[in-house]
């Protein structure tokens, strides 16, 4: 059996890597200007900056990317490794969102810890950083440090007014198991006009607990795994299938801070509380079934077709629209006389202007007791 010593070697390359081919990257750069400043990234977090800051035709290799890893590995230290090398490199203007106002205040937090809490910060622990500032903005909810060069980090809570105000180059969706699409539609805009006309969208966090919005991340993942992209990078520490979760090779390959950072006798603490779904997920980085981009599994639903099966009463129409708003789907539901309910697709066509005349043309022919959208989906947009 190979030794942990072994295992963390091993851990440092991810599970699942996707990253477009390019010639040059600014990933050697940020790494060593942030050894400069006691963040020295570990060569998993070197590796992922290399990709992330990969350059290609003048420009980011990859507009989109994805992170997925386990708890407490690191994943805020690649976060700041970035913010810092982009303001302090390159001028970026830089939007940090976060799930929950807590998570964005700690995030400010250990940013200060770079450039000091004000401009001319006496206290500051790297005077040199400290006299990039022209300004620390402290108020809460309206964090931010901004530097004589242009760059800027400005850092919110998540919310659907949240990118209100806000033009930048670089877009981090922190906690991003928790986005919705409403927080996607809020924010996505801010880089319309980025400044170097150079956008980058990244997405960090874990696999989507069972009550987690999730479905963003999801389908990124989904895009990322099925090749349909030719500018987006994913990274992902996990495991896949039936497991034996108290493999502790798998602890260490799946978290590449196991025996730095993590402790192997902490995680043996969670096996011990956590569900094995909880452990699988939070430890060990597994996506459920649940979390995948089908809401019901395909081949549950196809056993339940019925080619007999007729509606009595009580007629309901369902919208919905994909996440992308490139197709959309009506549903029609009732009551058959066995008192089961009867669901069938009754119409599905691309783009969406098509849904509003047609839902009110099948209402006016036919007795609709109601039609259903959900707040959360892209459909809520037709319900005015």
């Amino acid at each position: 059996m190979s030794s942990p010593a072994v295992w963390q070697i091993e851990s440092q390359q991810p599970t699942v890597r996707v990253a477009p081919r390019a010639r040059d990257s600014y990933g050697p750069d940020a790494g060593f200007l942030c050894s400069s400043y006691g963040l020295t990234p570990d060569p998993w977090q070197q590796l992922v900056l290399d990709d992330w800051l990969a350059r290609k035709g003048g420009q980011w290799a990859s507009l989109t990317i994805g992170l997925a890893v386990p708890r407490q590995n690191g994943k805020n230290g690649i976060i700041e490794m970035r913010e810092v090398f982009g303001m302090v490199g390159r001028g970026e203007k830089i939007l940090h969102t976060a799930h929950e106002v807590k998570t964005a205040q700690k995030a400010f937090k250990r940013l200060k810890h770079f450039f000091g809490n004000e401009k001319n910060d006496p206290g500051a622990k790297f005077p040199e950083l400290n006299a990039l500032v022209e300004d620390v903005r402290n108020t809460n909810g309206q964090e931010g440090i901004f530097l004589k060069n242009g760059g800027s980090v400005e850092i919110v809570a998540r919310s659907k007014n949240s990118g209100r105000g806000f033009t930048v180059d670089t877009l981090i969706f922190d906690e991003a198991q928790e986005m919705s699409e409403e927080d996607l539609e809020a924010l996505l805009p801010t880089t319309s006009a980025a400044p170097k006309r150079d956008p980058q969208w990244i997405y960090t966090g874990t696999p989507p607990g069972p009550k987690a919005s999730g479905a963003v991340f999801t389908d990124k993942r989904a895009e990322a795994l099925g090749g349909k992209s030719h500018r987006l990078a994913w990274h992902e520490w996990s495991v896949s299938g039936e497991v034996d979760l108290d493999d502790r090779r798998l602890w260490y390959l799946t978290n590449p801070a196991m025996g730095r950072r993590l402790s192997i006798d902490v995680a043996a603490g969670e096996r011990t509380n956590l569900s094995d779904d909880g452990f699988a997920r939070e430890r060990l980085g597994a996506w459920e079934e649940a979390s995948s981009s089908h809401v019901i599994n395909p081949d549950d639903w196809a056993r339940c077709a019925d080619a007999a099966s007729i509606p009595a009463s009580r007629f309901v129409l369902a919208i919905d629209i994909d996440p992308e708003q490139a197709r959309g789907s009506v549903a029609f539901a009732g009551l058959r006389a066995d008192g089961l309910v009867h669901v069938e697709l009754d119409e599905q066509r691309k783009g969406t202007g098509w849904i509003a005349a047609y839902v009110a043309d099948r209402c006016a022919r036919n007795n609709i007791a109601a039609v259903v959208v959900d707040e959360r989906s892209p459909a809520a947009a037709l319900l005015d």
